[in-house]
């Protein structure tokens, strides 16, 4: 391990939550959820001032509608945290060649290999000038730790959360884990922590005191060395500046079971389609084709299929997919469907795949398909206008949509950049209103403000 704290760990502050506090005046210092509306919807972030009441990542959204019944619950806008974490990225990128994503709002940095930081001094400086960079960039706030280790470090950004910086100073280590639980530790989840407890073993002190041959005896050979090295502070693991991607895969989880065969079958080609232009962005194509099945019961069927060769061609894998699903019993009803592919490489052998299917690779362009599948996925007209999501009207300008249901939408009318706005109410086929791109959080040039049209941000309520 390194004599000095030169890896650093940054967790941006409830990310999604926090983008849309920044662009969302009305929203700030108050409770935001994000994630799927739905009666199966999970909560993907809650802000910190939602966590008072005990909403927390992953849990059902209706458990914390019931918790926090007053707060916004948005539907997430992936396309900006994309924009804002590769501005975040970006300044972690100036630090160090050496840089791991671990989300879109999380990183390991190297700031030894940039020749950013090579003691207690310059690391804790390079942190503190980071934190400030990202709040002048985005506006929003991240957490930084810093450490001789990368466990450690992330322990210490989790330590200085919200908004702030915790150093770890080399040969305090030990001391300061051994109190700590023993969840603490990387790879040690609710089954591991449970079994670890019913051993009376409760914190990492207590850890390392039941010695390695005792840890290898209750958790496996692997596990049990992995857990006692960890306990005495031990982790050699490098920054990776880049990980291979091993698949990629898209999937949905319905509001109400899918009973209709035909239905279903509908769905996994719609999936494989989005799956492979994933593929095609990402420059990418594989040879196993994999199908995810979650039942009414919650039981969960994996299903794959390797071919001959690595393909980004949107039949073959429909069809692959489609051959998967015929050995699937989905009779009392499917709540989940995904579809992957694996075993990726950076070439095709589409002629080969397509001859094999039975069919010329040229009889049905894939934008041609992409297209014939819209009428089977028209949303009713609420769906249109997804809790959240950026409008703009004729006459007033920008806003976001508080709902929408009953044919009516609500929208309120502000910018990053406006004070609170007014709230009003359109029908949902309003010719004046419709979907927008997300305005940036901050002015891209000092002093400058954003054209928001007349109204927009202007019509403030009195408060």
């Amino acid at each position: 391990m390194r004599s000095a704290p030169t890896i650093l760990h940054l967790d941006m502050d409830a990310f999604f939550a926090s983008v849309e506090q920044a662009s969302k005046p009305s929203l700030r210092g108050k409770a935001v959820v994000v994630g799927g509306l739905g009666p199966r919807g999970v909560v993907a972030t809650a802000s910190y001032e939602a966590r008072i009441f005990g909403v927390h990542s992953a849990m059902p959204m209706a458990q914390a509608r019931r918790l926090a019944p007053n707060a916004a619950y948005l539907v997430p806008r992936f396309a900006l945290y994309r924009s804002v974490s590769e501005q975040v990225m970006a300044l972690l990128a100036a630090l160090s060649p050496l840089v791991e994503p671990l989300s879109l709002d999380e990183a390991f940095v190297d700031l030894e290999a940039g020749g950013t930081a090579w003691d207690e001094r310059s690391a804790r400086l390079a942190g503190q000038k980071l934190r400030a960079d990202i709040r002048a960039v985005t506006g929003l706030t991240g957490s930084v730790g810093l450490a001789a280790s990368k466990m450690l470090a992330k322990i210490a950004s989790e330590q200085a959360k919200p908004d702030g910086l915790v150093l770890i100073e080399p040969g305090t280590e030990r001391a300061l884990l051994e109190p700590l639980t023993v969840r603490t530790l990387p790879g040690v989840g609710p089954a591991t922590g449970d079994h670890l407890r019913r051993a009376g073993i409760h914190t990492v002190g207590e850890l390392a005191e039941a010695g390695e041959d005792e840890l290898v005896r209750l958790l496996g050979k692997a596990h049990g060395h992995a857990l006692f090295a960890m306990a005495l502070a031990r982790d050699e693991r490098p920054v990776v500046a880049e990980r291979e991607t091993k698949s990629v895969s898209v999937e949905d989880t319905y509001d109400v079971d899918i009973h209709d065969r035909v239905r279903v079958g509908t769905e996994v080609r719609r999936l494989a389609d989005r799956c492979v232009r994933r593929l095609r962005a990402a420059g990418l194509s594989g040879r196993t084709i994999v199908l995810k099945v979650r039942r009414y019961d919650f039981s969960t069927l994996t299903r794959s299929e390797t071919l001959r060769g690595p393909t980004d061609d949107p039949a073959v894998v429909r069809e692959a997919a489609g051959r998967l699903l015929d050995s699937v019993d989905t009779t009392g009803g499917v709540r989940l469907l995904g579809v992957g592919v694996s075993g990726l490489a950076d070439y095709t052998q589409e002629d080969l795949f397509a001859q094999a299917a039975g069919r010329d690779a040229g009889d049905t362009p894939y934008e041609e398909d992409e297209t014939a599948q819209t009428p089977e996925r028209e949303a009713p007209a609420e769906r249109r206008w997804p809790a959240g999501h950026d409008v703009r009207h004729s006459v007033y300008g920008h806003g976001w949509v508080q709902g929408s249901g009953l044919g009516r939408v609500t929208v309120r009318f502000e910018t990053p950049l406006s004070e609170p706005g007014r709230v009003r109410t359109f029908r949902v086929g309003d010719p004046a209103l419709e979907p927008a791109e997300p305005l940036p959080l901050v002015p891209r040039v000092p002093g400058e403000e954003e054209d928001v049209g007349a109204g927009g941000g202007v019509d403030a309520e009195s408060s």
